[in-house]
C-alpha cells in the first residue's frame, strides 16, 4: 500500500479519501464538483492512470477514482478473496456509503467487469457508460467464447495459464515491484516517452512484497483457475442499461484486450453506444494517449448532457 500522502514528485498531487465501509480502508480520490465520474482502473495498475482524466474532468464534475482492495493507496487484506464478485461487492458498499448516483462509469481493463457488475446490481444509479479499453460483460449470450478466444489470442493471458501451470505466477508477480515494467509492456503500451523513473516508482510501488502483491496475484489466478464470476443482470437491469449514453474508447494495438473481441459485446449491450477505435494506442490507453481519450471523454459527456 502506498503511504496516504505519496503524491509521486507532483504528479498525483491529489488528497486522499478513505471508507471502511467495504471491510478494509478502500482509497479513493474524490475531486471537483458536478455529475459524477466513477473511475475504475484494472490490473495492474491504480488510480494513477487516471491522473489526467483528473485533472480534465474536475473543473465540470466529480470524479471519483478508488483503488480496487489490493492495489494502490487501498489495504491489501490478508483474509481476504481477491474474485471479481468481490471486488464488485467493494464497489458497491463504497458508492452505497458515499451516497453517489446519477454515475457515469469509465472502465479500463477489469474495472470493466467490476463496473458492469455494479450496474448489473444498481442499474438505477447508473446514467452513462464508458468503456476505455475495458470490457463490457453484461450477459451476452457470446460472452464466454468471446472470453475463449481472446485468451488464445493474448500473451498476458497465455502467460498466465503457463505461469499458473508451472506454479511460477506466484513469484513473478509477487515481484511486482521489480517486474511492474515487463508485466505493462506484455500487456502492450506504446508511448515510451513516459518512462520516467518517477513513472515506474508510481507503478511498482503498490507491490513492495509479495504479500502486498495479493490483488494482482488474486486477479490473475482467478482466471487461471475460473473463479471470477461475472454478475449476470436481470431483463430489467439489462433493458435500462442497454438505453444509456454509451461511449467505447479503444486502443486498437491493445495486446490484451482484442477489439475483435470486445467491441462486438459493448455494441451488443449498448446498441445506441458510440465506438471511436484509437489506430496505433496500445491497452493503457490513458497513458498512450491521454488527450485524445480525455478529449473524446469531454466532448460526449457534454454532448449527453448532465444526468438527473
Amino acid at each position: 500500500m502506498i503511504a496516504a500522502h505519496e503524491t509521486f514528485d507532483g504528479t498525483f498531487p491529489y488528497r486522499p479519501h478513505f471508507s471502511t465501509a467495504p471491510g478494509f480502508r478502500m482509497h479513493y480520490v474524490d475531486e471537483g464538483t458536478g455529475p459524477t465520474v466513477l473511475c475504475l482502473h484494472g490490473e495492474p495498475t491504480w488510480g494513477y492512470l487516471f491522473r489526467d482524466i483528473v485533472r480534465r474532468l474536475a473543473p465540470t464534475h466529480r470524479v471519483l477514482v478508488p483503488d480496487h482492495m489490493g492495489f494502490g493507496k487501498s489495504e491489501t487484506p490478508a483474509d481476504r478473496d481477491y474474485r471479481l464478485q468481490d471486488h464488485v461487492d467493494n464497489l458497491e458498499a463504497l458508492v452505497l456509503d458515499l451516497g453517489l448516483r446519477g454515475i457515469t462509469l469509465l472502465l479500463h481493463d477489469f474495472g470493466g467487469p467490476v463496473g458492469m457488475g455494479l450496474a448489473a446490481r444498481r442499474p438505477e444509479l447508473i446514467s452513462r457508460v464508458v468503456s476505455v479499453n475495458g470490457p463490457t460483460p453484461f450477459g451476452q449470450p457470446g460472452l464466454g467464447e468471446a472470453l475463449a478466444a481472446n485468451a488464445a489470442d493474448s500473451p498476458w493471458f497465455r502467460w498466465i495459464a503457463r505461469a499458473h501451470a508451472d506454479s511460477t505466477l506466484d513469484t513473478v508477480l509477487g515481484a511486482l515491484d521489480f517486474t511492474i515494467l515487463s508485466t505493462l509492456r506484455l500487456n502492450g503500451f506504446t508511448d515510451p516517452t513516459v518512462l520516467t523513473d518517477t513513472w515506474l516508482r508510481a507503478y511498482g510501488a503498490p507491490f513492495p512484497t509479495p504479500a502486498e502483491s495479493a490483488g494482482a496475484i488474486g486477479w490473475a489466478k482467478g482466471f487461471a483457475t475460473g473463479a471470477h464470476r461475472f454478475e449476470a443482470p436481470d431483463g430489467p437491469a439489462r433493458a435500462a442499461l442497454a438505453a444509456v449514453p454509451a461511449l467505447a474508447l479503444w486502443g486498437t494495438a491493445d495486446r490484451t484486450l482484442d477489439a475483435r473481441h470486445f467491441l462486438p459485446l459493448f455494441r451488443e449491450a449498448f446498441p445506441d453506444g458510440r465506438v471511436v477505435e484509437l489506430p496505433g494506442v496500445g491497452h493503457y490507453s490513458p497513458e498512450d494517449a491521454p488527450d485524445a481519450v480525455a478529449d473524446h471523454l469531454v466532448r460526449f459527456l457534454a454532448e449527453t448532457g448532465t444526468p438527473a
